[in-house]
């Protein structure tokens, strides 16, 4: 079933966090699915600007639409991930998507509260809810790339009036995380001391933080065990993610740990089985191992076991 954010977010604030997860293709729609019942998840399916262009973005609403006859137990939200102003009007006409992030961080300030703004009220005329950023994370993602010297942590008393003159729904805020698989070096770690004064100013208002990947260091050594040239990824310590919760944080982006199960799996495969064509054959094991992994991400989110309680809020 397919539901906005913001009724997920309201059953989550202040207790666990929503996995937002982005996919491309089949195996990792199926892998996605899988994992978030394996663990009674509610969850956010994330499509990018990138994604939607990959083969052609009917195709992969096609495939959403397809697992949820599959899965019909699931609740999820399907939500546009870094969307430029055009892209977010293409998907609020589309009637498919349940909410849209539009992401003109990269603007000065009254700009990207202008562009905001107009998303917001486009997207409430349809009856969907809008993601927006305020600060700048450093790092790369998809079209957007910002040196880590560029990198802006968000001011809390702009995220207050950031909110209150966008009228936007939820806000992705900077508290130190990157985009891709160099997150952190040294002693660098999350802000909280940022995020506990955005939750004073916004109490009861719902956070999100971006390129929160915890680029597990086994998958970091097994892709380069296997041919690979990863040398000093570090990501997000997964352990924080609860902590975050409980500061407001609602909804957490998670893509390049799946980039770099997606990696590990097909590397290791094609290594062991040189003489191999098929590509059902590590297909198979990813969707497996994709599902292993979304089911261990929830429990560190702390969204596992909740689908139950999500349903009966949503049927009160």
């Amino acid at each position: 079933m397919i539901v906005t954010t913001k009724k997920l977010f309201e059953a989550a604030y202040g207790n666990y966090a929503i996995g937002a997860y982005n996919i491309n293709n089949l195996e990792q729609t199926m892998g996605l699915f899988q994992g978030n019942l394996d663990s009674q998840a509610p969850f956010i399916i994330q499509i990018s600007k990138g994604a939607r262009s990959y083969t052609h973005k009917t195709m992969l609403e096609g495939l959403i639409r397809s697992a949820e006859e599959v899965f019909p137990e699931a609740i999820f939200a399907v939500h546009l991930d870094h969307g430029d102003e055009q892209t977010c009007y293409d998907c609020i006409e589309s009637g498919f998507y349940s909410s849209v992030m539009i992401d003109a961080s990269h603007e000065p300030f009254e700009e990207n509260i202008a562009i905001t703004r107009r998303v917001v009220e486009a997207a409430h005329a349809r009856g969907l809810v809008v993601e927006a950023e305020l600060g700048m994370l450093g790092g790369v993602e998809e079209h957007i790339s910002v040196a880590e010297a560029d990198a802006k942590l968000t001011n809390p008393d702009q995220a207050l009036e950031f909110v209150e003159r966008t009228g936007c729904d939820s806000l992705a805020v900077a508290i130190g995380t990157s985009h891709g698989a160099y997150k952190f070096s040294g002693s660098q770690a999350l802000r909280f001391d940022v995020l506990e004064e955005i939750q004073k100013r916004l109490p009861g208002f719902p956070l999100v933080m971006h390129g929160s990947s915890s680029v597990p260091q086994e998958e970091v050594e097994r892709i380069n065990a296997a041919g690979g040239k990863l040398h000093g990824a570090k990501g997000v310590d997964a352990n924080q993610f609860k902590r975050a919760a409980q500061l407001g944080v609602t909804k957490i982006n998670i893509d390049t740990d799946g980039r770099l199960v997606w990696t590990r799996v097909h590397r290791e495969y094609f290594l062991e089985h040189p003489e191999n064509i098929d590509l059902r054959k590590p297909g198979k094991i990813f969707m497996a191992e994709y599902a292993r992994f979304i089911a261990a991400k929830n429990e560190k989110l702390g969204s596992a076991g909740q689908l139950e309680h999500v349903r009966k809020l949503l049927s009160d």
